[in-house]
Parts: C-alpha cells; sequence; structure tokens
C-alpha cells in the first residue's frame, strides 16, 4: 500500500512539475517571439494550445482525485449560472400547451358568464333535476357551455397582469393532479382544458387523473379513449374506493415533474395561474402555495373574476372543532405586503388547490396515508408544514375557479366517522395538550381518544420527532396569534339542559357567527351546538367556530357583546341569575356533562348556573354575540 502511494504521489510531482515547465516555456516563447494576431492562426500554435489544454486537464484532474475538488454546493451554482439565461421568460416561451379555439361570444357560459335557460321542455327540467341530484350543481348548464370556454379579459390587478418572471433560476416544471370519484364528465373534462389552455408547455410535465373507484359508465373505457388525444393527459385507477388522500398519493407517486400541483374537478383556471404559484416555489422552495380560490357558481357556473381594483382579502383558519374556514386577513399582514404580487400568509389552507416542491412533498412527510377518505387532511397538513419548518401561503395573482357545492353528493364508508377518526389522529400527534379542547368539544372524538380507536400513529409521531418539529404552543404563539385559546380546564363545560321539559339550550343553525336567538332542542349528547363553557372570567360561552358569549339584551335575550357580564351559579336552585340585575329565568336549568359523554377524564357534573334571568312571565330567548 505505501509503495502504491509512493507511486501514486511521484506521478503527481511528475504531471505537476512537466506543466508547470511546459506553461513557462509557452510564456517565454511568447514574450520572445511575439504572437501576433495573424500568428495565432499558425497550425504550431493551435497545436500548442492543445497540448497546453491537455496538461491543464491532466492537473486537475491530479488534484480533484487527492481530494481537492471545490465544494459541490459552489460548483452546482457555477454550472447553474452558465446554463441559466439572462434576462426574463417571453410570451413566446411561455405559451399555453393547447391554444384556445375560436369562441363564440354569444354562446353559453362566453367570457365566464353564467347559463340559465329560461324556458325549457318538460325533458329539460327533468334532466335538470337529475343533474342536480347527482352531482348537487347545475349539470344541464355545465353541459351546454364549452370545454374550453374562455373566461374574457385578464382583470387581475395590473401588477399581475404586468409581472415578469426570471429565467434564471428557471421556473420549475409541475405535474397537476385531478382526483374524480363519479365527477360529471363536463366539469372534469373543463378542468382539464382549463389546465392546458393556460398552462405554459415549458412547465407543466403531465395531467394526471387519478379516479378513485368510479362506478359512472362514461368515467371509464370512453374517458381513457378521450384522453389519449391529450398526449399528456394520462389517467390512473384505484380500483377500490380509498379517498382523496391516497388518490393523491398515488399520482404523486407517478410524478415526474419537479412540483406538483393538486386541483380538484370541478375547476377552472384564470390567466397567468400557474407562473406564480411557480415562482413563489423558487423563491422559497418550503413554502407551499395554494392559488386565491374564486367561486364558479353552482346554479349557472358563472366565473367570479378578479376586480383589478380588489386586494385579497381572506385568509385561512380553523376553529376548535377542527374545521377549516376563512377570515379577514389582520391588519398587520395587510401592512406587510406592498402589493398583490406578495403572498398572503395563512395559519391553514382549504387543501384542495395548492403547489408544493416534490421533493420537499416527500420531505415533509407526504400526506397521513392511514387517514381516510377525506376530511382532516387539509388541518393536519397546515399543522405539520409550519410547526416543521415551512410556511403555507396564498398567492393573489394567481387565480383559480372552483364549484363550491352546498353539500357533498358522495356518500363516504363509515360515514363522518372518518372524518373524526382522521381528526383525532391529526390532534394526538401535533397538537399537544390543546387536543383536550378538541375533544370537549366532540364527544365522539373524545371516546375514540380515549380507546385507541384512531389506528396507528407511531410513524407520524417519529416523523415530528426526526424534523424537530417545533411544539403546538409555537404555531399558536408565532403562526396564529390571533386564535383564541379557550380554558384548557375551564370551570365547568357541557349541555345546559331544562329539567322540565328535558330539552338543551341549543345554538342553532347557520348562527355561528351570533345574533340569532338561541333555542331549545332535544338533548344529543354530542357536543356541537349544545356546548358551553363556563370560563374562570364567570362567562358563559359557546367556543366552537368563533368565541361567543350570552349576554342579556334589553331584559329579554341574551347577548354576547364584550364577554363581560358574569354569571354565578347556585345549585341548590337550578337557575340561571344574572348578576348584574339579580333576575333569573322562569324556566330551571341545569348544566350536566357526564364521564361518558363528554371529554375523556371528566367527572360526573350537575349543577346549575344562573348566567342569565328574565323577567318571571317572559319567553326565554338567547342570543350569541361575537365580541
Amino acid at each position: 500500500m505505501r509503495l502504491f502511494l509512493r507511486r501514486r504521489l511521484s506521478l503527481l510531482k511528475l504531471a505537476l512539475a512537466g506543466g508547470t515547465l511546459f506553461m513557462v516555456v509557452l510564456v517565454i516563447l511568447q514574450k520572445d517571439v511575439g504572437i501576433s494576431s495573424n500568428s495565432v492562426q499558425d497550425p504550431w500554435f493551435q497545436d500548442l494550445v492543445e497540448r497546453k489544454e491537455r496538461v491543464l486537464v491532466m492537473v486537475r484532474g491530479a488534484v480533484n482525485n487527492l481530494g481537492f475538488q471545490p465544494p459541490p454546493v459552489e460548483e452546482q451554482q457555477a454550472t447553474s449560472d452558465r446554463n441559466c439565461p439572462p434576462g426574463h421568460y417571453t410570451q413566446a416561451e411561455l405559451k399555453p400547451v393547447l391554444e384556445r379555439p375560436q369562441q363564440d361570444p354569444q354562446g353559453p357560459g362566453a367570457d365566464g358568464t353564467g347559463y340559465e335557460k329560461d324556458k325549457m321542455t318538460p325533458e329539460e327540467e327533468k334532466e335538470k333535476e337529475d343533474g342536480m341530484t347527482v352531482n348537487c350543481f347545475n349539470q344541464f348548464s355545465s353541459d351546454r357551455i364549452s370545454l374550453s370556454r374562455s373566461l374574457g379579459d385578464d382583470t387581475r390587478p395590473p401588477e399581475c397582469v404586468e409581472r415578469k418572471f426570471r429565467r434564471c433560476p428557471p421556473l420549475p416544471t409541475t405535474s397537476v393532479i385531478i382526483v374524480f370519484h363519479n365527477e360529471a364528465w363536463s366539469t372534469l373534462l373543463r378542468t382539464v382544458y382549463s389546465v392546458l389552455h393556460t398552462s405554459p408547455a415549458a412547465l407543466l410535465t403531465e395531467i394526471i387523473m387519478v379516479d378513485d373507484a368510479s362506478t359512472a359508465e362514461h368515467l371509464g373505457t370512453r374517458l381513457d379513449e378521450y384522453v389519449k388525444q391529450l398526449n399528456i393527459v394520462k389517467v390512473v385507477r384505484q380500483q377500490e374506493r380509498k379517498g382523496l388522500i391516497t388518490a393523491r398519493l398515488l399520482g404523486a407517486r407517478g410524478a415526474l415533474g419537479q412540483t406538483l400541483t393538486f386541483l380538484d374537478a370541478h375547476c377552472e383556471c384564470f390567466h397567468g395561474w400557474l407562473e406564480p404559484l411557480l415562482a413563489r416555489i423558487v423563491e422559497e422552495p418550503t413554502a407551499v402555495v395554494s392559488p386565491e380560490i374564486t367561486t364558479i357558481n353552482l346554479n349557472n357556473f358563472a366565473f367570479n373574476k378578479p376586480v383589478a381594483t380588489s386586494k385579497a382579502q381572506n385568509r385561512g383558519n380553523f376553529d376548535w372543532s377542527l374545521t377549516f374556514g376563512w377570515e379577514g386577513i389582520p391588519e398587520q399582514e395587510r401592512n406587510r405586503r406592498k402589493d398583490e404580487t406578495y403572498p398572503v400568509k395563512t395559519p391553514t389552507f382549504a387543501g384542495g388547490l395548492f403547489s408544493i416542491s416534490k421533493k420537499y412533498f416527500e420531505h415533509i412527510g407526504t400526506y397521513d396515508d392511514k387517514m381516510e377518505i377525506w376530511g382532516g387532511e387539509n388541518v393536519e397538513m397546515s399543522f405539520r408544514v409550519w410547526q416543521c419548518g415551512g410556511q403555507l401561503e396564498i398567492i393573489p395573482c394567481s387565480v383559480v375557479g372552483h364549484v363550491f357545492r352546498t353539500k357533498s353528493p358522495h356518500t363516504f364508508p363509515k360515514g363522518t366517522e372518518v372524518i373524526t377518526r382522521n381528526q383525532v389522529r391529526l390532534a394526538e400527534v401535533w397538537m399537544d395538550d390543546y387536543k383536550r379542547i378538541y375533544y370537549r368539544r366532540n364527544s365522539n372524538a373524545a371516546k375514540m381518544a380515549k380507546e385507541k380507536g384512531f389506528g396507528d400513529i407511531s410513524e407520524r409521531v417519529n416523523l415530528r420527532e426526526s424534523l424537530h418539529c417545533k411544539n403546538f404552543t409555537w404555531y399558536l404563539n408565532n403562526i396564529y396569534p390571533e386564535m383564541f385559546i379557550p380554558d384548557l380546564t375551564p370551570t365547568k363545560f357541557g349541555a345546559i339542559k331544562n329539567s322540565g321539559t328535558q330539552s338543551c339550550l341549543d345554538v342553532g343553525e347557520n348562527n355561528q357567527g351570533g345574533g340569532f336567538p338561541l333555542i331549545m332542542y332535544t338533548c344529543h349528547n354530542m357536543g356541537g351546538n349544545q356546548y358551553f363553557e363556563y370560563t374562570s372570567h364567570k362567562e358563559l360561552r359557546h367556543n366552537i367556530g368563533k368565541q361567543l358569549c350570552l349576554q342579556v339584551y334589553l331584559e329579554f335575550y341574551i347577548n354576547n357583546r364584550q364577554c363581560h357580564q358574569q354569571s354565578t351559579p347556585t345549585p341548590s336552585h337550578h337557575l340561571l341569575l344574572h348578576v348584574g340585575n339579580h333576575t333569573c329565568g322562569n324556566h330551571p336549568f341545569t348544566y350536566s356533562a357526564s364521564h361518558k359523554d363528554m371529554a375523556v377524564g371528566t367527572k360526573n357534573l350537575k349543577f346549575g348556573l344562573f348566567c342569565t334571568c328574565f323577567l318571571a312571565q317572559a319567553s326565554l330567548f338567547l342570543l350569541l354575540v361575537s365580541f
């Protein structure tokens, strides 16, 4: 071995010495002879140059073999700079995959307008009714709108329309993944064509349509044959219904793009939607970016186009039932953004439409593949991305329309239990002690958590540890400081029950924002609209979607305003007593929570709350008002 090394070093010394001697001779020749502009063309000189280059290559090779090569990152950067042309992409370079065919300006739905037929035959009425039943949107209108319809002029803010994208570093390629289950033909294919008509050919690698075990005949062989003409579009199928999560993972595994872009099966993409998403991933590879999602009217398919003078208004949030929602952008975030090209940081995202680096998607743990069907995966991913060093953003210059249905047309195996199971999994992995707040509001979830009915989460816990993710307190303090945090251990919690009628105080439907009188309803022991807390501040709160308190209004109502009115428990009377005016309601109530039906570890409770009282003959009216 020593002899081998000695010989290797001797050869290296010889190569270095020879190279040095050759360079000295070359310099002397250049100096003595005096090379003119004409002499550089002489064959002897060309041969000399070539020999010099060969020697330099030998010298560099010898040095590299000894381990003295430049740092890989610097070498890669230099190579990238050499191959990366300067300037900005031209319009020709961002030419879409498919040119949109000539449009009839008077055709149904032209330029993104809605389509409704005034006079319909009995056959058409039945067709419309059947379509609404099957899809929960107006399939009759959708079927009569062009699959390649134009959405009219680009009405985004000027800074979005005029924005140029640098060639260096280049925008990454993307694979668009669309999951569908028994989707209507027109909405599914319009989504595909919309991507093809608006996405640069240089950036769109493929469209992967993932069929989650559809049973509709038109989504079988007919679809397979149809997409063959579209070249970069392909269909992959799950043979049994497994849901959105596993279907997306199936599409992602076979994707060839540098980024993944997920879309729902009833979308339409607006002008210039893709480039801003990909540009942001270039700037920040750990960013998970969602477009500004606008509405496509489910009744007539009118596309709600952006307004040039408007600014982004909303971001994602969640409530303590772990349900996703929308809220206004706080002032601090509005002030941070100079114009609409700046992303909006969002605590959570809707999860249906977004782009992500494929490498980062895999690094961050893709999806929890033990979650079932659908529900909770977007909140889980939101917590995971933020807590593990990434960021969630909405890109206002990217606009995609989506048909928002008021209910799902599909049934789910095991019903809504799968959503609860998914939510328990995310709570157990990411929420630390704050999961108790969720369990108090969902007795089924509390029971499932107690009985360990949510499956094995060891892989996800290990993922959190391996990525050195931050805790949920950090998330609330740094990412969502505006979030109201209920008492981790409230004085009392559960349902408010009328011991006379055996009915319970209920917020009622569509009253999450407060303002409507509360109702008495059959006790269901499931929390939700019948969940209340008696806090350490002596407030009676309903804290599900919004932090709301019960307060007196005009001596006949209870309002939630500033949550300043106090209540005092008097268990022996089981009445609601208002501390300020010492009046009581004429209906006796008990506040009750059982170990069986409420959160794990809660003792049996039965006592009175005397938050508000009324004139003796007055009917009981309660209002929830936000503060």
